[in-house]
C-alpha cells in the first residue's frame, strides 16, 4: 500500500471513531466488574490507596471553596456528571438507556438556578430536566421500553441533579461556606465512624441482604462521630445545642439511606462498585452516594433552621 493509499483510508476510518467515541460518551456501554485492589487485611479495601485519594478529593474540594463559591459548584456539578455517566453504564447491565445529555444540561441549570435565583427557580429547573429527559428518550425510540428509561430518568433527575441543587442552596448564604464543610464533615465524620468501629467491634450484621459489610457497631459509631462534629458546629455558628444532636442525628440517618439505596441499586444490577475511577473507593457515586441525601438535610437544618 502506498503513502496515499494508507493516509486515505485512514481519513475514511477516522469519522468512524470519533463517531464510535462520542456514543461510547453519552450511551456507555454496560459496566463490567473489575477486581478490586488488595484489601488491607481486615479493612476490606486497600487503605493506603484508599486514604491518598481522600485526601486529594479533600483538598479539591479545599481548594474550589477558597477560590469561589462557583468554583466549588463548578466541582459539584462535574463530579455529578460523572456519576451520571457512571449510573448509566450500571442500568445499561439490565438494558437500560439513560438519556445523558438532558441529564447533564439539568444539573448545571439546576445548580445555578438554586444558587443564584433560590428553591422555586431550582425547582423549575428540575422539572423542565425531568420533561427534556422524558421527551428526548421517547422521541428516540417511543416503545414500552422507552417509558421504562423515562422512568429511570426521571429518577436519576431526582437523585442527582436535584439533591446537588441543595448543596448550591447551602453554599450561597454569606454563611455557605461554612455550612458546607460542616455538611461534608457530617458524611465524613459517618463514613469514618462506621467504617473504624465496624471493623473494629462490628458483630451483627445491619442490612445483610443490601449490604453485608454494615453492622449495628458500625451505625452507632456513625452517630457518636457525626454527633461530634455536628454539636460544636452548630454551636460554633449561633444555633443551638439540640440542633446540633439532631443535625447528627439526622445527617446519619440520610447517609446511611443514601449508601443503602446505591448499594441497593448495585445488586440490582449486579455490580461490586459504580466504576473504577476512585482506587480504593469505587467510582465517584461510591463517593457521592452518603452525600446526595444528606444535603436536603443539611440544608433544612442549617440556613433554614438557624435562619440564614
Amino acid at each position: 500500500m502506498n503513502k496515499q493509499s494508507a493516509t486515505t483510508g485512514l481519513a475514511s476510518r477516522a469519522p468512524g471513531r470519533w463517531r464510535d467515541r462520542f456514543y461510547r460518551v453519552v450511551a456507555p456501554p454496560p459496566t463490567q466488574n473489575r477486581p478490586p485492589l488488595p484489601a488491607t487485611r481486615k479493612a476490606g479495601r486497600n487503605l493506603p490507596a484508599a486514604i491518598g485519594v481522600g485526601l486529594v478529593l479533600v483538598a479539591l474540594i479545599a481548594v474550589t471553596l477558597w477560590i469561589h463559591k462557583v468554583a466549588f459548584l463548578v466541582l459539584m456539578s462535574s463530579a455529578i456528571c460523572l456519576g451520571l455517566w457512571e449510573l448509566a453504564g450500571a442500568v445499561a447491565r439490565v438494558g437500560v438507556m439513560l438519556p445523558l445529555p438532558p441529564l447533564w444540561l439539568g444539573t448545571f441549570a439546576t445548580v445555578g438556578a438554586a444558587y443564584y435565583l433560590g428553591p422555586e427557580a431550582m425547582f423549575a429547573a428540575f422539572v423542565g430536566t425531568v420533561g427534556v429527559s422524558v421527551a428526548w428518550r421517547l422521541l428516540y425510540d417511543a416503545t414500552a421500553r422507552a417509558i421504562r428509561d423515562a422512568t429511570v430518568a426521571v429518577f436519576a433527575a431526582a437523585y442527582l441533579p436535584l439533591m446537588a441543587g441543595f448543596v448550591a442552596l447551602l453554599i450561597s448564604p454569606p454563611q455557605g461556606i461554612w455550612y458546607v464543610l460542616v455538611f461534608v464533615g457530617i458524611t465524613v465524620a459517618n463514613d469514618v465512624g462506621g467504617y473504624a468501629v465496624g471493623v473494629l467491634f462490628g458483630r451483627h450484621a445491619f442490612a445483610p441482604s443490601i449490604s453485608p459489610k454494615k453492622s449495628t457497631e458500625g451505625l452507632l459509631g456513625s452517630f457518636a462521630f457525626a454527633i461530634a462534629l455536628a454539636l460544636p458546629s452548630v454551636l460554633a455558628l449561633g444555633g443551638q445545642w439540640w440542633q446540633g444532636v439532631a443535625l447528627g442525628i439526622l445527617g446519619v440517618v440520610a447517609a446511611t439511606t443514601g449508601d443503602l439505596a446505591e448499594s441497593l441499586i448495585k445488586r440490582d444490577v449486579g455490580l461490586k462498585d459504580m466504576a473504577s475511577t476512585l482506587p480504593g473507593h469505587g467510582g465517584i457515586m461510591d463517593r457521592l452516594d452518603s452525600l446526595l441525601l444528606t444535603a436536603p438535610v443539611t440544608y433544612l437544618l442549617l440556613p433554614m433552621g438557624l435562619g440564614g
